[in-house]
């Protein structure tokens, strides 16, 4: 071996050492006196902004993350919100509340968007789950889903659904194609219009997400009529699966964080960890499971897979419901 030869690896040895130490410097030293900001895409009291402040005050209280700061920026089905962190500096101090909409689902939905999930995103981490539920007016006849497809069958063209996002239009529209009825729906700017539509009789029905409804349902508000889950939710014990009317018939959504491409690993490493903690926490567990998620722990290289097959998923559950993308 040259000493030229020797004298560049030993450079490239000491290079990558130097790196090394950086790396782990940051890791330990992050995030240090900065505010770490989580972006919500959607609207203040929603429940992905819920979901964040919960997550945000673990960090705070238990994870000796000082100053974390919750900012909603709604609009446009999720798109507002999560190109505006894709234009975040990648240094470790914005984060995206990220959910099905933005990572999987409206790649199917719109024509173009202002950012590639794929390739402007590193998935942190898994927060939960959850499911959507069919709802009624607390007022309304219609008490399953078979009695909604009855009614919808004796007035085609008089029964409408109301949607408040680009992936909350899939399964009302499934159900037209499953059930082969003639339905309409109607777009609202956000869910609570929907919930005040559906009391006042302007609609006949809604598929909302059971974080949102959650409070509605229980304060006697709305009337749950089906689940959209593989399995009965755990708080609507007698309210049957769409899947059990309509075989195949399964709508999933979910919750996590996400960060800018970019992001230093050992940032993301870090924060996935402070995740993974949160999630086995009983107080932090119990406060997620009161909202109506279903906690689930995932790393970056789960996370990651998960996302994956939910991308086939929409695909998939788009193509039925037949919607064009707008």
């Amino acid at each position: 071996m040259s000493k030229v030869h020797r004298r560049s690896l030993t450079a490239l040895a000491a290079v990558c050492m130097l790196a090394s130490v950086s790396v782990s410097a940051l890791a330990s030293d992050w995030p240090g006196s900065k505010p770490v900001n989580i972006i919500v895409p959607s609207a203040a009291g929603g429940a992905a902004d819920l979901t964040a402040r919960t997550v945000a005050r673990y960090l705070s209280q238990k994870a000796g993350v000082d100053n974390v700061v919750v900012q909603d920026k709604p609009g446009a089905g999720g798109v507002i919100g999560t190109a505006a962190v894709k234009n975040a500096a990648p240094d470790g101090y914005t984060f995206l509340l990220s959910t099905n909409s933005t990572q999987s689902a409206n790649r199917y939905l719109y024509k173009t968007l202002p950012y590639d999930a794929d390739k402007d995103f590193v998935n942190v981490g898994m927060i939960g789950t959850f499911q959507t539920v069919a709802v009624v007016s607390p007022d309304s006849k219609i008490n399953t889903l078979r009695e909604l497809v009855e009614q919808a069958r004796s007035e085609p063209g008089k029964v409408f659904f109301g949607y408040y996002s680009s992936s909350s239009q899939v399964p009302p529209n499934l159900l037209k194609q499953y059930a082969k009825i003639d339905i309409a729906g109607a777009a609202y700017k956000n869910v609570t219009q929907i919930l005040t539509d559906l009391r006042s009789g302007l609609i006949q029905f809604a598929f909302v997400d059971y974080l949102t409804a959650k409070g509605q349902i229980e304060g006697g508000n709305l009337k749950p009529i089906a689940v959209t889950g593989t399995e009965r939710n755990p708080h609507l014990p007698n309210i049957e699966t769409t899947t059990s009317v309509y075989p195949g018939f399964i709508v999933e959504g979910w919750m996590g964080i996400s960060a800018p491409a970019g992001t230093p690993q050992a940032v993301v490493e870090k924060m996935s960890t402070y995740l993974k903690h949160a999630l086995v926490d009983p107080e932090m567990v119990k406060q997620l499971s009161d909202l109506g998620l279903q906690p689930q722990a995932m790393g970056v290289a789960e996370f990651g897979k998960y996302i994956d097959g939910d991308i086939q998923r929409w695909a998939k559950w788009v193509e039925t419901a037949q919607i064009k993308a707008q």
